[in-house]
């Protein structure tokens, strides 16, 4: 058989530093929003030409967290509890023999800044560092079809979880609010999606869980639908 090698064009800077907190479809968290920096030699003004016409992109990226050797013929979608098995070309799982994704976001502006061409992103699915293997412009007359039947997802996930946040968490929340104004409502949105194992989004027993934003590290218990987040740590190291 043929292999083919593939470079990296571009790479995604997000809130995301972990699998853990990533929304499953980038539409379903609006707080989380990102950036794509290009690389050279495409990190040309030529190479976007025209790219400003476009609202929306095709992003094709490299899970690059996921190792080499780990894809499977069958996976366990969450949308189906973790329970039911599908093949793995019937859904979007990362554990695929390329390990290629496909994502469709938002293009709010493009700077070009000391050499740097950085797209602005809307909210994106991509872990921070993803590499981008590819940009195509999303076309509406036939990338959208408004008629698709989508199986098992077909409509947008229900909100899980209800959050609220403890007064330790509150107060350290208005500590950043100018520099990181977003922060409250990204924190819901993600804890909102539900990120834990769909075997264990059933578990009615309070558990403790931590998940990283930008250099936040939010510490949370989660209970059936509930959440509490109580403390959040800046990570001076990032």
């Amino acid at each position: 058989m043929m292999t083919y090698q593939i470079k990296p064009i571009g790479i995604i800077h997000s809130p995301y530093s972990e699998k853990f907190a990533v929304p499953r479809q980038p539409n379903l968290v609006t707080a989380g929003q990102g950036e794509l920096h290009l690389l050279a030699p495409y990190n040309n003004p030529v190479s976007i030409k025209g790219l400003e016409q476009f609202s929306h992109l095709w992003l094709l990226f490299q899970f690059h967290h996921i190792e080499p050797e780990k894809w499977r013929l069958a996976v366990r979608p969450p949308r189906l509890g973790g329970n039911k098995t599908l093949g793995v070309f019937a859904t979007r799982s990362p554990f695929r023999p390329n390990h290629i994704g496909l994502s469709a976001v938002e293009l709010k502006d493009i700077v070009i800044k000391n050499k740097q061409i950085i797209l602005k992103l809307g909210s994106i699915d991509l872990v921070d560092g993803t590499p981008i293997i590819d940009i195509k412009p999303y076309l509406p007359y036939c990338d959208s079809y408004p008629t698709a039947t989508a199986g098992y997802a077909q409509s947008e996930p229900e909100i899980k979880i209800t959050v609220e946040f403890s007064p330790r968490a509150r107060l350290i929340l208005a500590t950043y609010l100018s520099t990181y104004p977003h922060l409250t409502e990204l924190i819901t949105q993600v804890i909102s999606q539900d990120p834990r194992p769909a075997y264990k989004q059933n578990n009615i027993e309070q558990q403790e869980y931590g998940l990283t934003l930008y250099q936040f590290n939010i510490k949370c218990k989660i209970s059936s639908q509930h959440a509490i987040v109580e403390d959040i740590i800046m990570d001076k190291k990032k």
